[in-house]
Order: structure tokens, then sequence, then C-alpha cells
């Protein structure tokens, strides 16, 4: 049986997710190799980039490390939807 999430996952970390991919892309890099570089499970790597499963920012600081680039450059320009 599938898991029941208890509450939605942001907006941010599907964008954050896209970016990640995008970014693989953009470089020509495999999924596997940046999972391997950033020390984690392709699997889990993928689960992040679908925007299913949210990041420590340990795992934002590896990920970005393993793209060859700062924790910094992978959040700029992420939007957070203000509640209220």
């Amino acid at each position: 049986m599938k898991r029941v999430r208890k509450n939605e996952l942001p907006d941010v970390v599907m964008e954050l997710g896209v970016k990640i991919k995008a970014i693989i892309e953009d470089k020509g890099l495999k999924q596997r190799e940046v999972a391997h570089d950033a020390g984690m499970d392709v699997e889990n790597l993928r689960k992040y980039i679908r925007g299913g499963q949210e990041m420590k920012i340990s795992t934002v600081f590896r990920i970005s490390e393993a793209l060859g680039i700062t924790a910094s450059e992978l959040l700029n320009g992420l939007q957070t939807k203000k509640e209220g």
C-alpha cells in the first residue's frame, strides 16, 4: 500500500527538483554520477528531482557540490509562497 503524506510538500520542493534536473541536463551529467558524487543512492536523488521528498540542508550542500556549484547558486531564484 502506498504511503499517504500527512501534509503536502511546499511548491519550492518541486521547483528545486526541476532546477536540479535542468542543471544536470545543461552540464551533460548523468543522475547516477551526481548521486555518487553526492554520496547518495540514485533513487533518492530521483525523489528529490521529482519533488517527492524534501531534503535536508546538508543534502542541498552535497548535491550542489556534486553539480559543481554553490548551494547559494542552487537555491537562488527559488520562491516560497507566503501564507496569510
